[in-house]
């Protein structure tokens, strides 16, 4: 095993994902309620230990200290509550807390069975059937898990969760309240459309008594000027372990082409 070469590959493996995470936080520095990804590392066990007890006499003590580079392990949401962007509209709802989340419908589409989601983007409006949606289009549930019906009324979105319906005239024609919950961080994986799903069973538990800010939305939680500095780290890691990858190959040509052949 050429070691140098097998770590300059893990490296440019490595830095490559690392890319692709980051490009995909900074594509949302815009979109409301967005939680960041980043990719923890792991060790890479060298040679003789990942191939097990089997022994071909390849095991060199001294080199197996070096390892055989790092993998990416699975990545993880950043969950910090991000600053809120007011707005003034009536259907924007910002949650307040790291952990806090507004409920939504979702239909599987591999078996069309009914299920559930977790967002924490609060910039609402209503469907053609008069639900209240999120900007994604999908279908927010009240604390009895049914769509929210606003209709011809006019929705106004309370501190609490609250969810008064008007008339013309300004007067309350009806109730409602969005569901707000948290749930077991550890096991929420992202699942498109700005939401997550619970991949260990439902872990929902309602809070009693949510604080929300009316009148605003969550902003994204990536910051911009980070992530780029971010990704040209990452970017630089993956060329100069692209490089040595060269120097390697130059190296291995020269051995066989040339050493060999002098020798």
């Amino acid at each position: 095993m050429n070691y140098g070469l097998y770590l300059s590959a893990s490296g440019v493996m490595v830095n490559s994902h690392r890319q692709d995470v980051l490009a995909n936080n900074l594509a949302n520095v815009n979109t409301a309620g967005f939680k960041p990804m980043f990719t923890d590392l792991r060790q890479r066990p060298a040679e003789s230990l990942e191939d097990g007890p089997v022994d071909f006499g390849l095991s060199n003590a001294l080199l197996d200290k070096l390892g055989g580079g790092v993998f990416a392990d699975e990545q993880r949401v950043a969950f910090k509550a991000a600053a809120p962007v007011k707005t003034g509209r009536e259907l924007d709802a910002a949650l307040t807390g790291d952990n806090a989340f507004f409920v939504v419908e979702h239909t599987d589409p591999a078996t069309g069975g009914a299920g559930v989601r977790l967002t924490r983007a609060g910039q609402f409006s209503t469907n053609a059937d008069g639900q209240l949606v999120t900007q994604t289009g999908q279908v927010v549930l009240n604390d009895r898990d049914q769509p929210i019906e606003v209709g011809e009324a006019k929705a106004v979105i309370g501190r609490t969760g609250e969810v008064k319906l008007l008339n013309a005239l300004g007067e309350t024609v009806g109730l409602d309240r969005l569901q707000v919950v948290q749930a077991d961080l550890a096991t929420l994986k992202p699942a498109g459309q700005n939401t997550f799903e619970m991949t260990a069973g439902d872990s929902r538990e309602a809070i009693d008594t949510p604080v929300l800010l009316p009148g605003h939305y969550e902003s994204s939680g990536t910051s911009a000027i980070q992530t780029m500095m971010q990704i040209v780290s990452a970017t630089k890691a993956a060329t100069g372990n692209a490089k040595l990858i060269q120097y390697h190959d130059q190296m291995l040509n020269a051995s066989v082409n040339t050493f060999a052949r002098v020798s």
